[in-house]
């Protein structure tokens, strides 16, 4: 009856299929309005289902007002339900991806196969064993307390940064905590700005709420601050501790200089230290917040030093920023999950978090070495390494070489992912001849075959002879 066909084999109950089915046909205009609807019995008898099966479908039918019933009269299609069928639209054409790239020399990628899993496993099953249920319901937009602790003692014995607990604030990575600032600092007609090259996935964070980009120019000691001169008042967005893409540090003097301009415009900057965990010649350079923590947002994650699929970061803000910020975390997702974060508080607690970072900066420092030697045996000297030795990748200037977007495409579609400094230039044609080299999710053979089947692709392209 009316085309309704039930499959008692499905996971959708009876009720709801026909319900479903005779919802269908009134939206699409088959069942017209005031149109009176079978007894339940006979319904029953025509669909081989029990008759209370039937009233349970007709009393949703009813409940959601598709039809109308009085007492001693027929149930009816209710009135002014019927609509057009919308002309069917072509999707687009899905570009498919390759399903595993020859050559990966993807950024930011860590070493995921020596994350320790089963002690993670072990310190989640504990923390989850003695979570206060309290824990369980709303703790709040600022994250878990033990956590934030947790942190300031890492940055203090890390970096020797100093830094109140209530100043931080637990966000769901970089990117998020990018999102809430962007939201928190922004006024009309606002302007952001960034150092040029920067990660422009980072950058689309604030292009998405509306900043107009002024890009400052970066040489390989970091942004040059003298260009700030004669800008607005405006938040100033870096990564002074391993610039991204090109790894230079920022010198004491521009940091100096980048404070004082944001004193004088009553601006703010934005402190994006997003692996400076891993430097392999001396210390971790310490951070442009600890020089003035009024005028320094400064956001840490730990995606990178663990792994991406942790969305555990932080934000360290300036009192001023606290109330707003809190404001903006409840009406919008409200907090982060507890059962993450206490896991966190608790590997740093031990200090397996301290183990598990010494190791990975000795792995990803040989790494580098051998990535630095299969340069030279491929490319001999006809390449260039910049910045300071640290973090997960390397860029790299080859002299006479042009690698732009459409080499970057081409190189996907080839099943080879490499990335050019160009892709995350603002201003175009500046970085036009370097490469960014991750290496910190290959082991050394990995690196050694990678880079041998770059200079074969290279070659094949005429770019390299």
């Amino acid at each position: 009856m009316w085309g309704i066909e039930l499959m008692r084999s499905s996971e959708i109950p009876l009720k709801r299929q026909i319900y479903l089915a005779v919802r269908d046909q009134i939206i699409n205009g088959k069942l017209k309005e005031g149109e009176a609807l079978p007894s339940t019995r006979v319904l029953a008898n025509v669909l081989h289902v029990s008759r209370n099966t039937v009233n349970e479908a007709i009393e949703m039918l009813l409940v959601e007002g598709f039809v109308v019933s009085r007492q001693g009269a027929p149930t009816r299609i209710a009135e002014g339900l019927s609509l057009e069928v919308p002309p069917v639209e072509e999707p687009p054409k899905r570009v498919e991806s390759p399903l595993s790239f020859l050559v990966d020399f993807r950024t930011g990628q860590p070493e995921l196969r020596q994350f320790p899993r089963y002690l993670w496993q072990q310190i989640s099953q504990k923390t989850l064993s003695e979570m206060p249920h309290d824990l369980l319901g709303y703790t709040g937009p600022q994250g878990l307390p033990r956590l934030r602790m947790e942190i300031v003692s890492w940055l203090y014995r890390s970096k020797g940064l100093s830094v109140d607990p209530e100043d931080v604030f637990i966000t769901a990575g970089a990117t998020h905590a990018l999102h809430v600032i962007a939201d928190l600092l922004y006024e009309d007609g606002m302007e952001i700005m960034v150092e040029d090259p920067c990660n422009i996935e980072m950058l689309q964070t604030f292009i998405n709420k509306g900043y107009n980009v002024q890009p400052i120019s970066v040489d390989e000691h970091g942004i040059q601050p003298d260009k700030l001169k004669g800008k607005s008042s405006s938040p100033v967005y870096i990564t002074p501790s391993h610039q991204f893409p090109l790894g230079g540090i920022l010198p004491a003097d521009r940091r100096a200089a980048l404070i004082r301009f944001a004193r004088e415009n009553q601006s703010y900057i934005i402190e994006d230290d997003y692996d400076s965990e891993f430097r392999y010649y001396g210390d971790p350079v310490s951070p442009l917040y600890a020089m003035d923590s009024e005028r320094v947002i400064y956001i840490g994650t730990f995606s990178k030093v663990l792994f991406p699929a942790l969305r555990i970061g932080y934000a360290i803000l300036p009192p001023k920023l606290q109330q707003r910020w809190r404001f903006l975390r409840t009406y919008t997702d409200v907090q982060n999950p507890p059962f993450e974060q206490a896991a966190l508080a608790e590997f740093l607690h031990t200090r397996k978090f301290d183990r598990h970072i010494r190791k990975m900066r000795r792995l990803y420092g040989e790494r580098r070495e051998v990535l630095l030697s299969s340069l030279k045996e491929c490319f001999g000297e006809a390449w260039h390494p910049w910045g300071d030795a640290a973090g997960l990748h390397l860029a790299v200037e080859f002299p006479g070489i042009h690698f732009d977007e459409s080499f970057r495409e081409k190189s996907r579609l080839n099943r080879i992912r490499i990335t050019p400094v160009e892709h995350h230039s603002i201003q175009k044609g500046m970085h036009v001849n370097k490469l960014l080299l991750g290496y910190g999710h290959l082991n050394p053979d990995e690196i050694r075959k990678n880079m041998a089947s770059l200079l074969t692709y290279l070659k094949e392209q005429g770019h390299y002879e």
